[in-house]
């Protein structure tokens, strides 16, 4: 039988591995007795884990939510990304730098050596675009309030006249700034608003119905709305890792295919310049399409070797 301090650990582990566990294979899968198991689950709601009790033939408990955070239980991986994600919070526009900065040294003092090591040894330097805002943390939890709860947000936009009605759809960030996208009920239009400018109303409105956003992606409409009205729109495939390419491409859409690929799109006012553009990425590239973009790559490759040839 393992020892008190170690079989803990393994029965919390356990119970945030899944939603319900009947007692029975709890005691089975820590080799201990059902009496034990129920000794253990007293032994952690001292220690402040909300653990309930589930009824039914077999009866079980289930690892539900407090009114206060207890001590938590990460395997060496997860602390490691909670490391790295406090660091990037740091600069995201969120107004939580300071929070992120006290956080991660709260996890790091309760790191082994082991994985002090591991997070000090990853070096990240994480640009924030100049001049950016940053939101309020409680502006931007209102708003995906309104977002998730599907309710007409109610606020002040900084610069114009009378309080905005809108239908919340989406939350996003794009270049170290938040933005709401929605559905103005007086322009009877889709609009993108600045977070920082945005100061919610209270009470909330009434509950809508969502509509379809034009063209069902809301990352493509972001980088629409961005992109000026530049006709060229082009995707491709690049050689290298999503965290080396989304600094360089403010106006494109950046998503991870692995550790060592990503999908890119991005617009620009000709395909020889758009062509152009992801050559500076040094790295191989796999066109996606459309094939005007891939024939502005044959274009330019003429174009090259004629400059090679010193013709």
């Amino acid at each position: 039988m393992p020892k008190t301090s170690a079989r803990l650990l393994a029965l919390l582990s356990l119970l945030q591995a899944r939603r319900d566990w009947p007692g029975a294979l709890l005691a089975e899968r820590l080799e201990v007795s059902p009496r034990t198991v129920r000794r253990d689950v007293d032994r952690l709601r001292e220690l402040g884990y909300p653990i309930e009790t589930t009824k039914g033939p077999d009866g079980g408990y289930r690892l539900g939510a407090g009114t206060q955070l207890p001590p938590l239980l990460f395997d060496d991986e997860q602390a490691v990304a909670l490391a790295v994600a406090l660091r990037i919070a740091t600069t995201s526009g969120a107004g939580i730098a300071e929070a992120a900065v006290r956080a991660l040294n709260t996890v790091r003092q309760v790191m082994p050596a082991r994985l002090r090591h591991r997070i000090d040894t990853v070096r990240i330097t994480a640009v924030e675009r100049p001049g950016a805002p940053a939101a309020d943390s409680a502006v931007l939890t209102a708003i995906s309030g309104a977002v998730h709860a599907r309710e007409v947000l109610r606020f002040d936009y900084a610069g114009t006249g009378p309080p905005r009605r809108v239908e919340p759809h989406h939350l996003v960030v794009r270049g170290g700034r938040w933005y709401l996208v929605a559905w103005d009920l007086d322009r009877r239009d889709w609009r993108t608003f600045r977070a920082d400018r945005i100061s919610p109303r209270t009470p909330a409105g009434p509950r809508f119905t969502p509509r379809d956003l034009p063209g069902g992606d809301v990352a493509a409409f972001v980088a629409d709305r961005f992109s000026g009205g530049a006709p060229c729109r082009g995707e491709v495939i690049l050689h290298l890792p999503a965290a080396e390419v989304s600094p360089f491409v403010a106006d494109g859409i950046v998503e991870e295919l692995g550790p060592d690929r990503c999908l890119l799109v991005l617009t620009s006012w000709s395909w020889t310049a758009l062509a152009a553009a992801l050559g500076r990425f040094d790295t191989d590239i796999e066109v996606v399409g459309p094939a005007e973009l891939r024939d502005a790559f044959a274009v330019l490759a003429r174009r090259y070797a004629r400059t090679a040839r010193g013709q």
